[in-house]
């Protein structure tokens, strides 16, 4: 299933560890933008899902693209909702941007047969089945918690995260 949440629960932890220099919303956009091709290829019946979009150039590609409107956006959205937030620099953007993308590279990897990763370079995917899918769902899980308990405890103790 494309835009799977439990990919979040990787950058609850990054944003945890990353404070204001980690975008949770750009690394959410990011992800998003990544399941497009496998969206696309639901609804049209492709027989491989993750294409080009799931190799580490299509992760790159993606990353700037996400990076560059994920900026804009999200300040907006962050305005409009009057919500409390350092400024999105362009540090927080990319790094948001470029670990959302390259985790779901990574993160996907593991879980899909019909990727190749690391293309043009090597052709296959040897990360399939590293880890069962019930541990790969545990440990983004379990990331998650970590990064949502860190982000709470940071918020109380000085304010904001």
């Amino acid at each position: 299933m494309p835009f799977t949440p439990i990919h979040l629960g990787p950058g609850a932890a990054c944003k945890a560890i990353g404070g204001r220099h980690f975008s949770f919303m750009v690394f959410g956009g990011a992800q998003v933008l990544m399941d497009i091709e496998p969206l696309l290829g639901i609804i049209q019946g492709w027989d491989v899902l993750h294409g080009y979009s799931h190799t580490l150039v299509g992760a790159l590609l993606i990353g700037l693209l996400a990076a560059l409107i994920g900026r804009p956006i999200s300040t907006w959205v962050l305005k409009a909702l009057q919500v409390e937030h350092y400024p999105l620099t362009w540090l927080a953007a990319c790094t948001g941007a470029f670990i959302g993308t390259f985790s779901h590279t990574g993160l996907d990897a593991l879980m899909h047969s019909d990727m190749n990763p690391w293309w043009p370079l090597v052709d296959g995917n040897g990360w399939h089945g590293f880890i069962s899918i019930d541990e790969l769902h545990l440990l983004c899980l379990g990331l998650g918690v970590f990064g949502a308990l860190l982000v709470v405890g940071k918020y109380r103790r000085y304010g904001r995260a």
